[in-house]
């Protein structure tokens, strides 16, 4: 991964917010790493990747966290 953002215990929008603002300045074909704990984002991120032209790579859950591995488009 090229960068790791922590959203945790932010609410909708904020991870979102989060990942689209650090995104800005990486090269295209970055890699990713969201960490949230918001249920919202799980609707949100693959969103969010879709209407931006983001590859949506997974979601996972470990201990309760979200994962996105998102790769800049």
């Amino acid at each position: 991964m090229d960068l790791e953002i922590d959203a945790l215990g932010l609410l909708c929008p904020l991870p979102v917010l989060r990942l689209r603002k650090r995104m800005e300045p990486l090269q295209q074909g970055a890699k990713v790493l969201l960490i949230a704990d918001d249920p919202a984002a799980i609707v949100d991120v693959p969103h969010f990747c879709n209407e931006a032209g983001h590859q949506f790579i997974s979601m996972s859950e470990v201990d309760g966290r979200l994962e996105f591995k998102i790769q800049k488009g």
